[in-house]
């Protein structure tokens, strides 16, 4: 077994505090302290320093860390392997996705499982990205459907394995009437005066639109913010403003919007990634989900194409 202590140390450094990394543990955070300089002590180096109000991982720290995430990626293909040689996978198995793929991709991969594996206790958590990678991290979920973005660990980062599911087209949803309805062809560029209605700052709906704005040439006029789709909706179909939603996801039926696929090259798009620990794909009830969740999405929409270390927004 692995010190689970290098465990709390790769979650701070994740983190950037004692503090969050604890909550993602369910420890408090004394206990990661504690732990942290015991560990730290029993090595003769030191680990972490204080650093404004988060910390600073000193170069023995990230030493340790690059040798740990070997270790812990190893213990995941050895699990694996394990679990591969039994009849039939059992335990708890966690699925995590954000708002849309939570609704339409986890529930038919889970229900899969369920029946495939009857000893195995599945679990649905719907969970914004940055969340699901700290599940990941923590070992509080086996798979992760996520999105693409800045804010996403890179390609390469040691402790993941993330590949490319698919990408999910933006449409654009006006007023019924609106004059942008009168055109052949709708780009982006074409919305830049109206005004918008976006996600709370910080989201990962704010960070979606706020990208492909820009990567259109301009910078949205924000007017207003919603998180829900019913809500955006309405503010639309009330004159309020203009929405950029995902293909994926469902409108409320009954309000006087349009929805405008929109041209452009490229076309905007949010990419979504499946996520799992290092070394943990090739776990059979992964490997099982996983496929699953590829045949659903192949229904959907078309497979992306290129890397996922490009950040779509």
């Amino acid at each position: 077994m692995i010190d689970p202590r290098l465990r709390m140390l790769q979650l701070v450094a994740h983190h950037g505090t004692v503090t969050a990394a604890a909550a993602a543990l369910h420890y408090t955070p004394s206990a990661v302290s504690y732990q942290l300089r015991q560990l730290a002590d029993e090595l003769g180096v030191e680990l972490v320093t204080q650093h404004g109000r988060g910390v600073q991982l000193t170069a023995a720290a990230r030493t340790l860390l690059r040798h740990a995430d070997a270790l812990f990626a190893e213990a995941e293909r050895t699990y694996a392997e394990l679990a591969s040689m039994t009849d039939e996978p059992s335990g708890p198995f966690t699925l995590c996705g954000f708002s849309t793929a939570a609704t339409h991709l986890l529930p038919p991969a889970a229900a899969a499982l369920r029946d495939r594996y009857p000893n195995l206790r599945v679990r649905v958590i719907e969970a914004e990205p940055a969340r699901c990678f700290d599940l990941l991290l923590a070992g509080d979920a086996d798979l992760a459907l996520v999105i693409n973005t800045a804010d996403t660990p890179p390609a390469a980062d040691e402790r993941f394995d993330q590949q490319p599911l698919l990408d999910d087209p933006l449409d654009l949803v006006v007023p019924a009437g609106h004059r942008l309805t009168e055109l052949r062809k709708v780009t982006l560029a074409d919305a830049a005066d109206e005004p918008w209605i976006v996600g709370r700052p910080g989201s990962t709906y704010h960070l979606l639109v706020r990208n492909a704005c820009t990567a259109a040439g301009f910078t949205p006029n924000i007017e207003h913010y919603a998180d829900e789709w019913d809500t955006g909706t309405a503010l639309v179909a009330h004159h309020f403003g203009i929405i950029l939603v995902p293909r994926l996801a469902r409108l409320p039926d009954g309000w006087p919007v349009v929805r405008l696929p929109l041209h452009g090259e490229p076309a905007p798009a949010r990419r979504i990634l499946a996520a799992t620990r290092r070394g943990h794909g090739d776990h059979p009830a992964t490997a099982a989900s996983l496929a699953m969740i590829e045949t659903t999405a192949a229904g959907l929409l078309p497979r992306p194409t290129g890397s996922a270390a490009g950040n779509r927004g």
